[in-house]
């Protein structure tokens, strides 16, 4: 199946795209490629002239072994993911992983909670874990973000669950996964410009029209569409992100299409300069 990308890939290095390192991958993308074979996975990336990757496993492979599969692909990996776990109970574990790859950023993805009962009483809890593991991070030189997945933008006092968590989060900062803000509810755009100091990290997602999004977190993961053909206004939170000067935009695929539709996501990004 990889074999039949070669003419979709060759397209889209003859137009040169990418010059700009701001745009990255997350790996979880690439997930099911993964499992069949880790080289060839790194090389279908180094071909679409992406540079920087968020990561944080070696799928299978020896750090050692993996890390010399990244150098050979001229692979960077900027960010890491950490579980909110090891943040609460580990963050020295954290700091340790983050460092063995490289890595600025540490991001989690994720606040457990049972079923889809998320309130007042976990968010402080998060927060609380998130600017003590932040602070513990920021003196080993790493920034801590966190990831919403779409609970967060339930109803608190005149705004959201997210509001209380921005405004209280003195140690941490964000990644905003522009499709899940969508999903919970939330205008991507508009939380840029309301906290525009607090999101260091892009996820970019495109959800498929016609989705109705909800407060669980969950969707089919079919309904990720290529950048610039769904829901989200991509453009503008492109433009928005380079005037905020956010480092790293990482796309992120959860679709079966992935192979097909990365690099069409990354030539609308390349239209957008």
């Amino acid at each position: 199946m990889m074999k039949k990308l070669v003419c979709i890939l060759f397209v889209v290095l003859c137009c040169g795209f990418l010059s700009a390192q701001e745009v990255g991958l997350q790996l979880y993308s690439l997930r099911n490629q993964f499992k069949e074979n880790v080289p060839e996975t790194l090389k279908i990336i180094k071909d679409w002239g992406i540079t920087k990757i968020e990561g944080g496993g070696t799928y299978g492979l020896t750090n050692k072994d993996f890390t010399e599969l990244l150098s050979e692909n001229n692979l960077d990996v900027v960010s890491v993911g950490a579980s909110f776990e090891d943040l609460e109970n580990n963050p020295e574990k954290v700091v340790q992983n983050a460092k063995d790859f490289g890595a600025k950023y540490v991001m989690c993805a994720w606040i457990p909670h049972d079923d889809n009962k998320f309130d007042l009483e976990e968010t402080k809890h998060a927060t609380e874990v998130f600017n003590e593991a932040g602070r513990l991070l920021g003196e080993n030189g790493l920034t801590l973000a966190y990831h919403p997945h779409g609970y967060e933008f339930r109803p608190y006092e005149d705004g959201t669950l997210f509001d209380y968590m921005a405004k209280n989060a003195t140690d941490f900062t964000f990644e905003l996964d522009v499709y899940w803000a969508k999903h919970g509810g939330a205008d991507p755009l508009a939380l840029m410009k309301k906290y525009p100091s607090k999101f260091t990290l892009l996820h970019l997602k495109d959800m498929q029209k016609g989705i109705k999004g909800n407060n669980s977190g969950h969707e089919d993961v079919e309904t990720n569409v290529v950048l610039g053909t769904g829901q989200v206004d991509i453009a503008g939170v492109v433009a928005e992100a380079k005037k905020l000067g956010i480092e790293y935009m990482f796309i992120e695929d959860e679709s079966s299409r992935v192979l097909e539709q990365v690099p069409q996501s990354l030539a609308y990004l390349e239209s957008l300069k």
